[in-house]
């Protein structure tokens, strides 16, 4: 299932359009605000879909049965660029156990890449729910490749994908991959992809917009 949390007006798509701004996104504190905005109601709408339970609350006054979670998601993240979107995401689901995972493009001469996985921690995922931030879903691939690798260390129950903004083709691949049965959720989601793997109109590196750039590797 795709959810684009842009398809109706909210803050969402102001915080996805200033994403964008080549103006706004000089400031990389802004830009890295907007992002972990994103996260924050991405986490909520999330939220209403988790197993709760019932729970007796002690007031001044009495005894109130409130609804609380009945168990704590796995909130992952793809360094460096999910940071932000997964500090988000953190604000609200504070409790929840955390993994970060090291996927990026390896480029090689001719223009092409592969993905490269290098580094994991992550607490045991059997039987979890798990929550993964990326904030550009392009091609897909590193979606993929880092749940593939996530399920070799154990297998959740529910898997969340979270990105600010998706390419239409990547989500078909996401879901050709991994079934239909995953839950994306998006800020806002672009028709173009290049031969190059990027988004258009898309908002260029969100990894160099936020933290500054990098080599090339």
């Amino acid at each position: 299932m795709i959810i684009n949390l842009s398809e109706q007006h909210s803050l969402v798509s102001n915080w996805v359009a200033e994403l964008r701004d080549i103006d706004v996104q000089k400031d990389r504190m802004r830009f890295r605000r907007n992002l972990e905005r994103i996260g924050e109601i991405a986490a909520y709408e999330i939220s209403k879909l988790l197993p709760n339970q019932v729970k007796e609350t002690q007031t001044p006054l009495g005894i109130h049965e409130s609804k609380v979670l009945a168990e704590q998601p796995i909130l992952a993240t793809i360094l460096r660029a999910g940071l932000p979107l997964h500090q988000g995401m953190l604000n609200y689901l504070d409790k929840a156990d955390n993994a970060f995972i090291s996927a990026y493009r390896k480029h090689h001469r001719d223009g092409s890449f592969e993905i490269s996985l290098e580094y994991m921690s992550c607490p045991s995922l059997e039987n979890r729910i798990v929550i993964i931030s990326d904030p550009m879903l392009a091609t897909g691939a590193s979606l993929v490749k880092t749940v593939q690798y996530m399920q070799e260390e154990g297998t959740p129950k529910e898997i969340h994908l979270v990105c600010a903004i998706a390419a239409t083709s990547g989500l078909e691949y996401v879901q050709r991959e991994l079934g239909t049965g995953i839950r994306i959720w998006c800020g806002d989601i672009d028709e173009e992809l290049t031969a190059k793997g990027y988004i258009v109109p898309g908002l260029g590196d969100a990894g160099d917009l936020a933290f500054g750039t990098k080599n090339q590797s």
